[in-house]
């Protein structure tokens, strides 16, 4: 085991001391909202539990020295020690009662603080997820600082305003402690303070040694969590089954964690022992000062009653010590996950920029002008000057090759990501002044890698519109034009029937069937200007397929609608079909001077009706 004395400079010392106060602000206010009542309560209960000790040690004093005097006292005398004696049991007594419920109101405060705390904490971080843009989602960097920010986040605020009113409570019994010692010895009072710093000292490198070790090991945490849900997810468990893969990443996870816990091992080893060895100074500490009062109580310099009080406050005031500097230690462990917390919480988004909420030119519908874009850390431009005008009650068709730009372009158009170069209007506005929820609520979207959520099929449906997923009319509507009707009347509770296996009596669709629950999801958008289809018929035969855009484009007439398909047959009957490669349009018209023009459409087309042969 190797092992290694922390040393400290002064500077180093104070820096360390004065940090363990940086975050105890935010910490507080967090623990306030979850419950301004219970934190009061807690702190005036630490504030009783600081005082109590020294006065319950006090009342010992009176006690033993006042048994002395009624030992060698007689007649009414020892009859008014007597009472004397009684009256302090019972305010001893009266204390400790005091003492205890302080404690235990302490303790009942923690517990349903914690759990109003991890319920704040998390909404925090949810709400702060809502708030970035899909380039986060797609940045290990930013996943990083998630799986920090959610590791011990929701309990590390509680644990730093406990440590915060911990350091206070023993401050004031310090403080009370040190004016009992200060009729005995300014000597007692330095000694009681100082034995503890060395062990304290230790921890604190330690501590930091810790946390330094959990922000680094970011990454493997989140590739363990990876592993476990493709090992039991239903989405990952047939592939690893089918290509044996389960001992393999299996493997992977275990030897994760073998990592992990040999650096933790050997910390906690080299932890706990310099946390013993200069724990020692403490206890030779406290058996010095003990035969120091015996010494001078033999002496007849104090009474035994004050020798009962000093050795008692000596000992709890060796108590308090340690346990203010662990309190101190604590503090800063806790301010350095709490910066974790923190560092998510500040992560730099651009504020929504977008007021306006109609555009000036109605009838002017959808342009991009030079537009281009480049992924974060991408050399080459997804999207490259592309020019595109779309006008209202006009279909688009967008084909190409897998790679090609086509699903960038409509994350583009919907604002999820914001162009590098360039501009997109809509009415003539570009998309950047429009108000963000005004703009989504004209745009119904459906993506290739669409959701599928464990909820009720009428809730999958109707999550298309929040505003209107109750009303039962509008989503039977949208299942019927979304072709999901047919098979949602023969489930078990129709459009109660619970979907996915996550839970309690749930039912699986087929990939075709599930993507005619997004179409309905589709045209349960009826305010909707814009609908986009991106590839979400791929699970859908051919004949389906053309049924659900010829009804789509009926159904359309009036509108923007958009549709990316790899099927031509399918695509032909757009008003403008545009051919995009590598990030750049490279051919745009309808089908038939599209297939006049003899290029890269006319001999994707060919080979696909060659299939169909």
């Amino acid at each position: 085991m190797k092992a290694s004395l922390p040393v400290f400079t002064p500077l180093q010392w104070l820096t360390r001391f004065a940090s363990v106060f940086r975050y105890s602000g935010v910490a507080i206010d967090i623990v306030w909202r979850a419950s301004p009542t219970l934190t009061i309560v807690m702190a005036l209960v630490t504030l009783a539990a600081g005082l109590l000790p020294a006065a319950i040690a006090w009342v010992g004093q009176l006690i033993v020295d006042a048994v002395v005097a009624a030992i060698a006292a007689e007649g009414d005398a020892r009859d008014t020690l007597k009472s004397d004696l009684l009256r302090y049991v019972l305010i001893e007594a009266g204390l400790v009662v005091l003492m205890t419920g302080a404690q235990k109101a302490n303790t009942v405060c923690q517990s349903i603080l914690r759990a109003l705390l991890s319920n704040e904490v998390n909404v925090m971080i949810l709400e702060k997820a809502l708030t970035l843009e899909l380039a986060n989602f797609e940045d290990s960097e930013y996943y990083d600082k998630l799986v920090r920010a959610r590791r011990e986040a929701s309990s590390r605020p509680l644990s730093l305003v406990i440590a915060t009113f911990d350091l206070i409570r023993d401050g004031i019994s310090l403080v009370s402690y040190a004016a009992l010692l200060l009729q005995f010895s300014i000597w007692a009072v330095l000694l009681l303070s100082f034995a503890g710093v060395p062990a304290f000292l230790a921890e604190a490198k330690y501590s930091g040694e810790a946390f330094r070790n959990q922000r680094r090991r970011s990454a493997e945490r989140r590739m363990q969590i990876y592993l476990e849900m493709v090992l039991t997810r239903e989405d990952g468990v047939k592939e690893v089954k089918l290509m044996q893969l389960g001992r393999l990443f299996l493997q992977r996870y275990i030897d994760i964690f073998k990592n992990i816990y040999k650096e933790d091992r050997n910390l906690v080893l080299r932890r706990g022992f310099w946390g013993y060895v200069l724990g020692l100074i403490a206890s030779v500490a406290f058996y010095f000062a003990y035969g120091w009062v015996a010494f001078a109580a033999v002496a007849g310099a104090i009474t035994l009653g004050q020798m009962t009080m000093y050795i008692a406050v000596f000992r709890q005031g060796q108590g308090a010590v340690t346990s203010c500097l662990a309190s101190v230690n604590r503090m800063y462990e806790d301010n350095l996950y709490l910066s974790n917390l923190t560092e998510y919480l500040g992560h730099n988004v651009p504020e929504p920029t977008g007021e306006q909420t109609a555009g000036p030119l109605p009838d002017d519908g959808i342009r991009f002008e030079n537009v281009s874009f480049y992924y974060p850390g991408a050399q080459r431009p997804a999207l490259d000057n592309i020019n595109l005008h779309i006008r209202p009650g006009e279909s688009l068709a967008i084909v190409g090759e897998n790679g090609s730009g086509k699903t960038t372009l409509i994350k583009l158009l919907t604002r999820l990501y914001t162009p590098t170069h360039g501009r997109i209007l809509y009415q003539g506005l570009d998309l950047q002044l429009w108000e963000m929820d005004t703009l989504r609520q004209k745009l119904g979207v459906i993506f290739q890698d669409f959701a599928r959520y464990q909820l009720k099929v009428g809730e999958n449906i109707g999550v298309g519109d929040k505003d209107f997923m109750d009303d039962r009319a509008l989503v039977e509507e949208a299942a019927e034009k979304g072709l999901a009707a047919d098979f949602i009347k023969n489930m078990p509770a129709a459009y109660d029937t619970q979907l996915g296996t996550w839970f309690r009596d749930g039912m699986d669709l087929s990939g075709g069937q599930w993507q005619k629950i997004a179409l309905g999801r589709a045209f349960m958008r009826s305010r909707a200007e814009v609908l986009i289809l991106d590839e979400p018929t791929a699970a859908i035969d051919a004949r389906a397929e053309a049924d659900i855009f010829a009804h789509f484009r009926e159904l359309t007439s009036n509108r923007i609608s958009i549709i990316i398909s790899h099927r031509f047959s399918t695509v032909r009957i757009a008003d403008q079909i545009v051919v995009m490669e590598h990030g750049q349009i490279l051919e745009r018209g309808d089908h038939e001077s599209l297939l006049a023009l003899g290029g890269q459409y006319a001999t994707l087309f060919e080979l696909q009706a060659k299939g169909y042969q």
